[in-house]
């Protein structure tokens, strides 16, 4: 049975998840973390809903049944596809997931036009819609859909001309939009922050859901009583689907 010194569970379709991870373990540096990436069926972005709801269902069982306290969902297409089932499932135990930051963006003071980058499943779902809907009036919410992106990220691209060629097409669009806010909505995008910069064309301000989801993972800690009584820093252990994986997981989270 888990308790304050038992490990919290952080779970995604392959490596993005580590960005989310970063947040949580700079948040909370005492907690020992286990991270879980599932490479072997990624990207769970251009999957079906059945699909990524019985992946996202089989996995954080796995991590439940071996006793973690709390899980993080850091993917915005599992978080949007199952968190519900997962909080019913499991109705004991803190379950957080992550969704594009809309709101901060839209509700910017300099915010005209936002877009969001995501997934196709993670726009399609109705989760999003309703998000994306409910700020709609204060900004305009571009919802741009990346096929193929998170799985160039867990590839390895993060900079050079593969990542360049696929992002100067997907923003030739939008190049003379009045866009003052890029929204990521998938946690694969973050590590490729910079070659986003890059291509879009013009100055804009980049944010994604990770601190929101860390600070909402201390907040359901404190409410239940779920803070790790240690003092010294905590310890991150990585598992992937793929076994080589998980040393790559490794070295973006330790990485620059």
């Amino acid at each position: 049975m888990a308790d304050r010194n038992s490990p919290i569970g952080v779970f995604d379709s392959g490596l993005g998840g580590v960005s989310v991870l970063r947040a949580c373990a700079a948040l909370l540096p005492q907690e020992d973390f286990l991270f879980f990436g599932d490479s072997a069926n990624a990207p769970y972005g251009e999957k079906t809903l059945d699909q990524v709801r019985a992946l996202t269902l089989a996995r954080a069982k796995e991590l439940m049944d071996r006793g973690v306290k709390a899980l993080v969902v850091a993917c915005n297409t599992a978080t949007s596809a199952a968190i519900g089932l997962l909080r019913e499932t499991w109705p004991d135990t803190p379950v957080i997931g992550i969704e594009p930051a809309v709101k901060p963006a839209a509700q910017a003071d300099d915010s005209s036009q936002v877009i969001v980058m995501a997934t196709p499943l993670t726009i399609h779902e109705e989760k999003y819609q309703k998000l994306a809907a409910a700020f709609c009036h204060q900004a305009g919410v571009i919802s741009l859909p990346c096929r193929g992106l998170a799985e160039l990220v867990e590839e390895g691209h993060r900079e050079g001309p593969v990542i360049d060629g696929y992002l100067q097409e997907l923003f030739l669009p939008f190049r003379h939009c009045n866009v003052e806010y890029i929204v990521l909505g998938c946690t694969h995008y973050p590590f490729v922050e910079g070659a986003i910069r890059k291509n879009f064309g013009r100055p804009v301000e980049i944010i994604d859901g990770s601190a929101g989801t860390a600070r909402q993972l201390r907040r359901q800690l404190e409410a239940r009583d779920l803070l790790t009584a240690r003092k010294g820093p905590g310890r991150v252990v990585f598992e992937n689907s793929l076994p080589e994986k998980a040393e790559a997981a490794r070295a973006l989270f330790y990485g620059p």
